[in-house]
C-alpha cells in the first residue's frame, strides 16, 4: 500500500438495504461526497476513528464492491452546528440542511435508543469528506 493511503476497509454505508444501495450509487455519480456518524461509537463503543488517506470499499448491501473512496478530511462538530455546505455534501434527499437534520436526527435517534442514550441537539459528530479514487 502506498505511503499516503493509511488503511482501508470494506463496508456499506447505512443501516438498511435501500439506504445501503442508495449511498453507494450517490457515491458512484459523485454527487455523495461526506459523511457522519456520532462520535459516540467512537469514544465508548471501541469503534476505531476515521483518518484522512483511509481507503474504502464501498459496497452494497450484498456485499459487492461498487467503487473505493479515500477520506480527505475528517473533523468534529455538533448535531445543531451541521452546515448547510456539509448537508449539501452528503448528497441525500434534496440536500438542504432542514432534509439533512430531519433525515439524520431520526437516524441517530434510533442508534441512541439501541445504545440505550438520549439523542441530543448538541451530541458530537464525526465528519468525514472523501472522494473517489476507483470505479
Amino acid at each position: 500500500m502506498s505511503e499516503k493511503y493509511t488503511s482501508f476497509s470494506s463496508d456499506y454505508f447505512c443501516a438498511d438495504e435501500y439506504n445501503a444501495n442508495l449511498c453507494a450509487d450517490l457515491i458512484l455519480r459523485g454527487e455523495k461526497r461526506a459523511s457522519c456518524s456520532m462520535e459516540y461509537w467512537y469514544s465508548h463503543e471501541g469503534e476505531v476513528l476515521p483518518r484522512v488517506g483511509h481507503l474504502q470499499v464501498v459496497t452494497n448491501w450484498d456485499g459487492e464492491p461498487i467503487c473505493i473512496i479515500e477520506i480527505t478530511s475528517v473533523s468534529n462538530c455538533r448535531f445543531n452546528e451541521v452546515s448547510e455546505e456539509f448537508a449539501a455534501s452528503e448528497g441525500e434527499g434534496d440536500k438542504s440542511l432542514e432534509w439533512w437534520r430531519k433525515a439524520h436526527w431520526k437516524f441517530f435517534s434510533r442508534e441512541c435508543e439501541d445504545l440505550g442514550i438520549e439523542p441530543s441537539e448538541d451530541m458530537l459528530l464525526v465528519l468525514e469528506h472523501f472522494k473517489v479514487v476507483y470505479h
